[in-house]
């Protein structure tokens, strides 16, 4: 048997370098015993005192301003045209890529009506709620189970049975019985921070009632933002409705009335406005296409496809319209709206000093490599975190047998800190369609390779952080840039996706350069879930005590009740009139007021639990004093609620 090894420590701790080196064995002929062994060889180190130096990259640093979806022209040459050309390349093959299909699960075993009629009760009595007590039921982990069903069941479980239309069925309640001495609380409680966060955040001044003042912050700007309007009288080029979608509101300056130069993108003038759809009132992003008339539906197909996608790091497309609500043909492309998010082009590529740096360096006169942060460069880090979640987009779609075809630093969205959103997405399948071909994938595969090439040209602008790094003047600057500050890693991937090969390449070419931080970005984006989670622990009671401090509000004080004016003072709404006393106007020794945020929360959370404890009520000329119980509370207010509830439905 594995012994059982104590530790003071209650947090996961490192393996001792001195600790045995584990055998390798067939675990079908070995004994168990063998495993037990090499583990218990192991030795735990002391509980780690400090905080995790490597966790203050996912901790927020300072307070951003979220601002509106940015999306500024550039002009710099293509993103979908080769650098490198490969010595002993030709053009590549143009061969078809088949439509990705999607895998769906098949019916599961357990859903299936021949394992118990359904008029069983079994289902219906095993919950899915957890018990706390299930998870301190001790288990025996030395008794072999050899024949489950012919073995009787344990003193533990109870046979239970229960008749449904004349037919009794009978069954076993697995649900284990609280161990004895088990105690716990029977009202609402606040536990501390979770030590795996407690000790990943490095802020010793953090509020422990309610989240992080920076999350706050940002999500109240999405907010802000999410509900934003304008004064139409001001912007009457603004339609008050167009289609199904109302309230617009421009995400970025509006072109000129008789504006002439086109984008430099997409080849048409294009306006982006955030509106909400009137047929489930929820927010989306429009993208209207200026002066285009759409005079063949089979791009449809192609938009259905973009329709099916949804990924983490791309801004599904939910539906394509025709629309004359501006004043001329227009082609609106309508996707989900995520608020705050900014351009990459506006995050990274907005400063001019940055260009500046990049032309006026001499090169070749350095002595030895120069650090990042003294360059002016981006964190490798961010640059691997910012490959992962393109070349997971690309993977996707390419999958789906479809092309990106805008991969550009003006068309992908950042929000929060390093969260990617490819944006745009089929806009160029529906502008450049072909009605002449009969196959609409026919050239996705060339579109494909494309996109690997753009791809490149994205994360050579962001390792030279200047767009100027991609011309082709400065290739050669660019890449000694990258060869002195960062790893030979990221080298050879830009050089990959840059330099034309000979055969047919794939998103997942690039893998095993990425290689191990995959798991890097899986760590910080689970450590960040954490953080996120404990925030949300924190706020997650806070509806339920509005509610009683709202349901409490429409008691106390009123001033006239079914024509008493004395409602509020007498029975039972007295008692919660001195209960409301309690909870706010309690008073020091000295007279001051006496303030305790701890003590207004737990007797709300035992006045929602009605629990027996005895509280004393004292009447303001302290002549009186009543004592009751938070049962006798809760039933008072309870009782008296809904009798404001039937009054103000007519029922009284």
């Amino acid at each position: 048997m594995m012994q059982r090894m104590t530790n003071s420590s209650s947090s996961p701790s490192l393996l001792n370098d001195s600790a045995k080196q584990y055998a390798g064995h067939d675990p079908l002929t070995s004994p168990a015993s063998s495993l037990f062994n090499d583990f218990a060889a192991l030795s735990l180190s002391q509980r780690r005192k400090t905080p995790n130096p490597t966790a203050s990259e996912f901790i927020p640093k300072g307070g951003s301003t979220s601002r509106l979806n940015n999306v500024s022209q550039s002009s710099m040459s293509a993103f979908s045209q080769a650098l490198f050309s490969h010595p002993s390349m030709g053009s590549p093959a143009t061969a078809g890529l088949a439509p990705g299909m999607s895998l769906s699960a098949g019916s599961s075993p357990l859903h299936s009506p021949k394992i118990t009629p359904h008029t069983s009760p079994a289902p219906r009595r095993r919950s899915h709620t957890p018990n706390p007590a299930n998870y301190m039921v001790p288990t025996s982990a030395s008794t072999p189970v050899t024949n489950a069903v012919s073995q009787p069941p344990s003193t533990g479980q109870v046979i239970q049975k229960e008749t449904v239309g004349g037919t009794t069925y009978f069954y076993t309640d697995t649900t284990p019985a609280p161990l004895t001495g088990m105690v716990f609380p029977s009202y609402h409680i606040y536990p501390p921070t979770a030590p795996h966060v407690a000790y990943m955040q490095p802020k010793a001044n953090a509020p422990s009632f309610f989240m992080t003042d920076e999350l706050r912050q940002e999500l109240i700007n999405r907010h802000l933002i999410t509900m934003a309007q304008i004064d139409q009288a001001d912007i009457p080029a603004v339609p008050t409705e167009v289609d199904s979608y109302h309230s617009l509101f421009p995400l970025e300056p509006l072109p000129p009335p008789n504006r002439i130069q086109k984008t430099s993108n997409f080849g048409y003038i294009t306006s982006c406005y955030k509106a909400v759809n009137s047929k489930d009132d929820l927010p989306y992003c429009l993208r209207r296409i200026h002066g285009f008339r759409l005079v063949n539906t089979k791009c449809m197909v192609l938009v259905d496809m973009w329709k099916k996608i949804q990924h983490s790091n791309i801004v599904t497309l939910r539906e394509v319209f025709t629309t004359k609500a501006f004043g001329e043909h227009s082609l609106v492309f309508a996707y989900d709206f995520h608020a705050g998010g900014e351009t990459m082009m506006s995050r990274h590529f907005n400063d001019p000093s940055a260009d500046a740096y990049f032309t006026k360096r001499k090169w070749g006169q350095h002595d030895g490599p120069l650090p990042r942060q003294h360059a002016g460069l981006l964190p490798e880090s961010l640059i691997w975190a910012y490959i992962v979640q393109l070349s997971s987009a690309l993977r996707t779609i390419h999958t789906a047998g479809l092309a990106c075809r805008v991969m550009d630093p003006t068309k992908i969205l950042v929000t929060g800190k390093t969260r990617l959103r490819v944006n745009c997405v089929g806009v160029f399948d529906v502008l450049t369609f072909d009605n002449s071909q009969n196959n609409p994938l026919a050239l996705m595969a060339q579109f494909q390779q494309a996109d690997l090439i753009s791809l490149g040209k994205v994360v050579l602008a962001l390792a030279c952080n200047s767009l100027s790094g991609i011309q082709r003047e400065n290739l050669q600057k660019a890449m000694e840039l990258v060869t002195i500050n960062y790893s030979s890693d990221l080298k050879n991937l830009i050089l990959y996706l840059l330099t034309d090969q000979n055969r047919l390449r794939s998103v997942n070419d690039i893998m095993p350069m990425i290689g191990a931080r995959f798991y890097t970005q899986l760590d910080a984006a689970q450590m960040r879930n954490d953080v996120i989670e404990e925030d949300l622990a924190k706020e997650v009671q806070n509806g339920r005590l509005f509610r009683l401090l709202a349901k409490l509000g429409t008691i106390n004080e009123r001033p006239e009740f079914q024509k008493d004016p004395t409602w509020s003072e007498t029975g039972d709404r007295y008692l919660l009139k001195l209960f409301r006393d309690h909870l706010f106007h309690q008073v020091t020794e000295a007279g001051t007021p006496w303030i305790d945020l701890s003590h207004i929360i737990s007797c709300l959370n035992k006045l929602d639990a009605g629990v027996p404890e005895k509280i004393s009520l004292i009447s303001r000329d302290e002549k009186s004093v009543l004592v009751v119980t938070y049962s006798d509370l809760k039933r008072c207010f309870e009782n008296t609620f809904q009798e404001l509830i039937a009054a103000a439905n007519g029922q009284l």
